[in-house]
């Protein structure tokens, strides 16, 4: 398990004058990146390639800096998409990041190469536009990600700071039993 960073506990939960309990505030909790990507690398994660985005901008910064994983920057997702599969094929756990613009660039890598020949990766994705909440460039992929991910086959996990490591193991798990590439979404402020 992961520790968290916390800053405050939650609120006092009062009957007259006592305090009972502390109710848990979620909202108020979040993993850190190099916290994410230890979680990452013990899953045997050892090989990540991406497209550099804000929301990722921590992450990606752990991974250039951690001698244990290979990091390369793409210019392009479905480039990503294909130095993964490559990895694969050398005996690598992939991660491909990315924006979410990025899986209607790579919509067709996908389904042409790891879909149609079963190459297990992990696609962490960062959601921007998520609920209308964004620069204006990024609100109709943020609506549209999930039917895309669902027309195409692929499964995924939306991250939440109450169960990351859960939707990790989950999406871990579904990408080993499939062989199949299985996205997790990120919002703004769940890994910090």
């Amino acid at each position: 398990m992961c520790a968290k960073n916390v800053f405050r506990i939650g609120r006092d939960i009062n009957f007259g004058d006592s305090v009972i309990f502390k109710k848990f505030d979620w909202s108020l909790i979040w993993m850190k990146a190099d916290e994410f990507c230890l979680l990452l690398k013990g899953y045997g994660f050892n090989f990540f390639a991406g497209v550099p985005c804000t929301i990722l901008r921590e992450i990606i910064g752990n991974l250039m800096s951690d001698r244990d994983v290979i990091y390369i920057t793409a210019t392009r997702e479905e480039e990503a998409i294909g130095i993964a599969t490559g990895a694969y094929l050398g005996g690598n756990k992939s991660v491909v990041l990315m924006q979410n613009s990025g899986i209607g660039n790579s919509i067709g890598a996908l389904a042409s190469l790891p879909l149609l020949y079963k190459v297990p990766m992990l696609l962490l994705i960062s959601w921007r536009g998520y609920r209308g909440k964004d620069a204006p460039e990024h609100l109709i992929m943020g609506e549209a990600i999930l039917r895309l991910l669902r027309s195409v086959g692929i499964p995924f996990q939306i991250l939440s700071r109450e169960r990351v490591e859960e939707e990790v193991s989950s999406a871990v798990r579904d990408m080993e039993k499939r062989q199949i590439p299985v996205a997790l979404l990120l919002r703004r402020g769940v890994i910090k």
